[in-house]
């Protein structure tokens, strides 16, 4: 979380192209993507790619242990720590690492509702609601709108939408491919 307080500073200073920040190859300078991250599969890396894809400089919320707690998730999720050190991992093997600045959500909307040279949001289908009342509420504070990106949920292959909750009951990977004893269900 200090980093997160320290780079807050700069990012919100007028100096920030000074540090070799351009937005030359990329649509925007900053860019919000969220979510609870904590077994990442193939979903979670293409909402990443088009947020990387987007903004040069990409803030990567992460559900905290408090917030998770009130989501009565129907499965248990791995702790804030381990989900941030994979999430890391995952953004170092890609390239992304030195261009995101992971924050830990501590209500649904993090950073979005209050960075003023936020930009854009990516956010899935499933959070589409969520983007929207982001904006909403950047509104109510004086802030512009972010423009809204929207990825569609991958599908396994039996065509249902992969999620955390199906790898753990052992249907799907997370490349989406179905375990060995229920491919033999699929017509």
């Amino acid at each position: 979380m200090g980093s997160y307080v320290l780079f807050q500073n700069f990012f919100d200073s007028d100096t920030w192209m000074e540090f070799g920040l351009s937005q030359a190859r990329f649509r925007y300078r900053a860019v919000a993507v969220g979510g609870t991250f904590d077994i990442l599969h193939v979903g979670h890396e293409i909402l990443l790619a088009k947020a990387f894809e987007l903004g040069e400089l990409v803030f990567v919320g992460v559900t905290g242990d408090r917030l998770v707690s009130e989501l009565n998730k129907d499965h248990p999720v791995r702790t804030f720590t381990v989900r941030r050190r994979n999430l890391r991992q995952l953004l170092k093997a890609r390239g992304w690492l030195k261009r995101a600045r992971i924050t830990e959500l501590k209500d649904s909307f993090g950073p979005a509702i209050r960075r003023r040279r936020l930009e854009a949001i990516v956010v899935s289908e499933e959070t589409r609601a969520n983007g929207l009342r982001v904006n909403r509420l950047r509104r109510n504070r004086g802030l512009n709108p972010l423009r809204l990106y929207v990825v569609r949920m991958v599908r396994a292959d039996d065509g249902k939408v992969l999620s955390d909750s199906r790898i753990r009951r052992g249907e799907v990977n997370p490349r989406g491919s179905l375990k060995k004893r229920d491919r033999a269900r699929i017509p």
